[in-house]
């Protein structure tokens, strides 16, 4: 029996080596310890990980021709827009609606009872894209936890299956919207049927919503009722916009998928943005560390894809179904392709000087569409079954030290191997070095100055699976006053 970092020499006992692998978090984590880094060195994390195989297996799973099938069906409606009729069985938003309530009750099927569909609507009032009242409908697909210290954390992925033409209180015009939104509503509804069947620790959401066109009325709904119940919503991935590969700049790139966070978060309060401007973490919000995540889990299982973080909740002059939950404090990301085609986004159908506009299947590319609900699987699997990131992480302040003391609150699930330390340049995108610190609550990293680096910290689950990252803040000597924070600016 060997055991990475670890050697059962002859004379040892077996017994002893079995107790000792029994401890440790399975025979893939490697409890290394390592010297003072040197702050700019080459990347050298420690703890060594395998692939989970139920992971592989999920990725494996989905499949090109059903997310085909479903991305067509979607444009067979004719319109999506939310203004577009809600009773005709054939055309419209109504109709959308229904047939996905149908698919994601199939999805069902083979969880078990695990899995609950329901159809999550309220009458949202006049506004300026929502000329009348008007039924704004999600169809929400729920796979509960298995672990009860786990079920009530929730990940929620989301696409949006409404669509417009060029105008967004057009209810009449033919908007197919193959590529905004039924690519990502496509890639969360294969995500459901593949992963129904699997249990994992935590809770999962996939979630197809309305009324983002008219200013994500869909998700704010969502949000704002998670917010007002208390929710433990640990992250939300949306999918939006994922589905061609050839931009307007003529540039085609099958590889790349772009993730969008915040750094600074949304809902910050003054009292945080004091110790921010002290310390810094202008660059590891919850949102930023998903984001690094993401791009960390999606790139080991969809090897074939690369993730690009963008440091910015979304693009000019654009918009989200993540931001409705930044805005009230939960982490989300966005994924988009790399390079989009406008005369392909909110068009009418039509020719113009030879050129085709509009939002056609014929645009889509499928198995683009299957590796990026590749990257989102991996990740909602890896979170579901790792432990939470840890609670209360700090750094000890009291004293001046050129050690760097750390602490936070013990995680309560039964199979928690352990936390991992992880720390980085501070210019550095992605954490670089770690080091695997076992069952402990704080520990101290001798000869590692706090002042020259970033830390964070991770929890790891006896089977390897790793959650994302904590990150301290100070304890101990008060941050010195600064300026109060800016005013949030209204929105235009």
């Amino acid at each position: 029996m060997r055991i990475p970092g670890y050697s059962c020499s002859l004379w040892r006992t077996l017994s002893f080596c079995l107790v000792l692998s029994v401890f440790l978090p399975g025979l893939q984590l490697a409890a290394q310890e390592t010297r003072p880094a040197r702050p700019g060195t080459a990347a050298q994390l420690n703890v060594r990980v395998t692939r989970n195989q139920d992971i592989a297996r999920i990725v494996k799973s989905i499949d090109t021709r059903s997310i085909e099938r479903m991305i067509r069906k979607l444009v067979s409606f004719g319109t999506r827009n939310t203004l577009s009729t809600q009773d005709d069985p054939n055309r419209g938003i109504g109709a959308a609606r229904d047939w996905l309530y149908s698919e994601f009750l199939k999805a069902a099927e083979s969880s078990g009872g695990r899995m609950t569909v329901k159809k999550q609507a309220y009458e949202q009032q006049k506004t300026a894209r929502i000329p009348t009242p008007t039924v704004i409908t999600n169809v929400v697909a729920t796979l509960r936890g298995t672990q009860p210290e786990s079920e009530n954390r929730i990940y929620v992925v989301s696409g949006h299956y409404d669509s417009m033409c060029g105008s967004p209180t057009d209810g009449k015009c033919d908007a197919p919207g193959a590529n905004d939104d039924a690519s990502g509503t496509a890639a969360v509804l294969e995500m459901a049927r593949v992963m129904a069947k699997y249990k994992f620790d935590a809770t999962i959401v996939f979630m197809a919503v309305a009324g983002e066109e008219q200013s994500l009325l869909g998700s704010t709904y969502f949000a704002e009722q998670a917010k007002q119940r208390g929710a433990n919503v640990e992250a939300m991935l949306t999918n939006d916009i994922v589905g061609n590969t050839l931009g307007g700049n003529g540039v085609r790139d099958r590889r790349t998928v772009r993730v969008f966070s915040e750094g600074v978060p949304s809902s910050e309060t003054p009292e945080e943005a004091n110790v921010r401007h002290s310390v810094g973490g202008e660059n590891d919000s919850a949102s930023r560390q998903l984001a690094r995540f993401i791009k960390e889990t999606g790139e080991r299982y969809v090897p074939n894809m690369n993730v690009t973080m963008v440091y910015r909740r979304d693009r000019y002059g654009r918009g989200g179904d993540h931001i409705p939950f930044l805005e009230r404090g939960f982490a989300a990301v966005r994924f988009t392709e790399p390079n989009e085609e406008y005369r392909h986004q909110h068009q009418n159908v039509r020719m113009e000087n030879g050129i085709k506009f509009g939002d056609l299947p014929e645009f889509v590319d499928y198995p683009y569409v299957a590796n990026v609900a590749r990257v989102n699987a991996a990740n909602l699997a890896m979170l579901a079954l790792a432990p939470a990131r840890p609670r209360n992480v700090a750094i000890l302040t009291a004293r001046l030290s050129n050690d760097t003391d750390l602490k936070w609150d013990a995680n309560e699930e039964p199979d928690l191997a352990g936390y991992e330390i992880l720390w980085r340049d501070t210019t550095s995108a992605v954490w670089t070095y770690s080091r695997w610190v076992g069952k402990v609550t704080s520990y101290t990293m001798k000869g590692l100055s706090k002042d020259n680096v970033f830390f964070g910290v991770r929890s790891i689950d006896k089977q390897g699976n790793r959650s994302a990252v904590s990150f301290p803040r100070p304890l101990g000597r008060t941050a010195p006053a600064t300026r109060p924070a800016t005013p949030t600016q209204p929105r235009s």
